[in-house]
């Protein structure tokens, strides 16, 4: 939404046409590409932040998490040369897995899968929770200067119930995401658990199907179950990774006209910039419109 069609918007409510419902969706569709935007660029230019102090957490964990996935890359791609070998000695020898066996296998994919999902959910909750405690500090800052200002007026006393109540919600709601937060991490520790359980079980299958299994089979499943395991982290390291690039595109994207290492990261992707700063201010003036803001 540009200024123009906001003003005309503003004219229109004055008689009567309020779209909140359209307003919002509009918002949400915007703030999703804004967010594809950030893991975007920060992905293009993550490399370029070393120096940027406030980006040293991201751009380090990058790193670390980069090495960690091109060193499971090249176990798949390892695997996948032991699978190709081990088909050609088994000829026409079927795959005969236990079926219970399988099913560990399978109960283990499903558990790593669901470990990434609750990963994914605590980091956006600490996300949350720390867009929560930025807002209460702010809150608190001008809770401060009202009372040193304008505590004696009605209008000032207003404005610091107004706020005190604010500061009591976004108490509220920081508690409540920490409990959810808790809660998660307690569902990851039992789900780790479950892995390692289920890990045991298969050992036990392992030493089995060792005594009545050829070599050549036993590499193709261990090598198949292997590969699968392996994308299962492949892909939790992706997830981990993505939020690391929007984290540094968020602040580059916001950082441009007032940081000169942001403006030099973001400098061959100025377009793009430009573009995010555009999303953020319509989905505020959509916000606004709504009744938001």
């Amino acid at each position: 939404m540009t200024s123009s069609r906001y003003l005309i918007a503003r004219v229109a409510q004055t008689f009567g046409y309020f779209r909140r419902n359209q307003r919002m969706a509009d918002a949400a569709s915007e703030m999703h590409l804004l967010r594809e935007a950030e893991a975007q660029l920060g992905m293009a230019i993550w490399q370029k932040v070393e120096e940027i102090e406030e980006l040293s957490v991201e751009y380090w964990n990058l790193r670390k998490f980069i090495k960690e996935k091109e060193l499971i890359q090249k176990k798949i791609g390892d695997c996948q040369i032991e699978l190709d070998r081990a088909h050609e000695e088994r000829a026409s020898r079927l795959n005969n897995t236990p079926e219970v066996h399988q099913e560990l296998m399978n109960q283990r994919i499903l558990l790593l899968t669901d470990l990434e999902t609750l990963a994914q959910r605590r980091d956006e909750i600490v996300a949350e929770a720390r867009e929560v405690r930025r807002a209460y500090d702010g809150f608190k800052m001008k809770l401060e200067v009202l009372t040193n200002e304008s505590k004696d007026s009605e209008e000032g006393k207003a404005k610091i119930a107004e706020v005190k109540r604010r500061l009591a919600d976004l108490k509220l709601k920081f508690s409540d995401l920490k409990k959810q937060r808790l809660l998660i991490a307690t569902e990851i520790e039992a789900g780790d658990d479950k892995v390692d359980l289920v890990d045991e079980q298969l050992n036990e299958k392992k030493k089995d199907r060792r005594m009545h299994a050829s070599e050549a089979f036993q590499v193709i499943s261990e090598g198949n179950k292997e590969i699968s395991i392996l994308r299962a982290e492949s892909g939790l390291l992706d997830t981990q990774m993505r939020q690391l690039y929007a984290e540094i595109g968020r602040f580059i994207s916001r950082n441009t006209l007032r940081h000169p290492a942001c403006a030099v990261a973001a400098s061959s992707h100025q377009g793009l910039v430009d573009v995010m700063r555009a999303l953020r201010r319509s989905s505020a003036l959509n916000h606004r419109l709504a009744g938001n803001a």
